[in-house]
């Protein structure tokens, strides 16, 4: 999964093939800074080293950080010594617990607590909430006119007018939430997850199988359908996107799809290059 947020590339997992589909989507790749990982099977980090290599190929300086559960850095490094790489750019690791927090500008990333059949974890992207609407009316009210003034209140900064202070509550209404959305890699279903996905815009869950075969996810560690739709119904999502889907599904994924709506309306099963605009909300 890649979110573009404002020009910013994020990448979730990075399978085999990574590259060649961000090539596909023409994505673009120099604007990566950070790949999170939800643990260490193959299917989820063979497509780093290419990816890095291709990346060094652009002519790229600028690090790349690899995140992940206990023992990324021991991948990062297995990756160094297993390639030639040219590249000319350093490649961090940071390894998180579940509540780890890491700080963008505008947003940040949690690790959320997931279960699966090795250390795993999930990601919450969480936007920084937004300054309420500016209720230009309200500001003249306080004898503000239109030109500089209104962008510092905007700002947050009190402003001086006629002598009296104009204070950015006065005239700004609510802050507005920012977007989220959670990311749950391969996992059966969590309190933990349920509790970060509360309100989420989008919610990516792991939906391998139809709910016939629950004693097959369990045994997997995996989900069923039907408990990633009943989590998002419970956890008040907006979205819900099933993914890691079984390749018994390659032909017909209308079982998943009937399985999840008994819970949930507003669901999609992920397929390749599929693009969802996660839009802002007021509240």
């Amino acid at each position: 999964m890649l979110i573009n947020r404002e020009g910013k590339l994020v990448l979730f997992d990075c399978g085999e093939g990574t590259q060649r589909q961000m090539m596909r989507a023409k994505t673009g790749m120099m604007s990566l800074d950070y790949i999170f990982i939800t643990h260490h099977h193959a299917d989820h980090i063979l497509g780093i080293p290419g990816l890095l290599e291709t990346m060094a190929f652009q002519g790229r300086r600028e690090p790349v950080t690899i995140v992940g559960p206990v023992r990324t850095a021991e991948v990062v490094e297995l990756f160094d010594r297993l390639c030639y790489y040219s590249r000319k750019f350093p490649v961090r690791a940071l390894e998180l617990l579940p509540g780890d927090v890491v700080r963008m500008d505008g947003y940040e990333v949690e690790a959320v607590r997931t279960a699966h059949s090795v250390p795993s974890l999930g990601y919450c992207l969480r936007e920084d909430d937004r300054p309420g609407r500016f209720n230009r009316a309200r500001a003249m009210e306080f004898g503000v006119l239109p030109g500089p003034l209104f962008g510092r209140l905007q700002r947050g900064e009190t402003v001086e007018v006629d002598g009296r202070a104009v204070r950015p509550e006065d005239v700004m209404g609510p802050a507005r939430p920012g977007r989220k959305v959670v990311y749950t890699g391969d996992s059966r279903p969590t309190p933990e997850v349920e509790e970060a996905s509360r309100d989420a815009d989008l919610l990516i869950h792991d939906g391998s199988l139809d709910d016939e075969l629950a004693s097959w996810a369990v045994e997997t560690m995996h989900s069923t359908a039907g408990e990633a739709a009943l989590l998002a119904e419970r956890a008040g999502a907006r979205k819900l996107v099933l993914t890691h889907i079984s390749s018994r599904y390659s032909d017909d994924v209308n079982p998943l799809l009937a399985d999840a709506r008994r819970h949930f309306s507003d669901v999609l099963v992920a397929e390749d290059l599929l693009k969802i605009e996660v839009k802002l909300r007021d509240r």
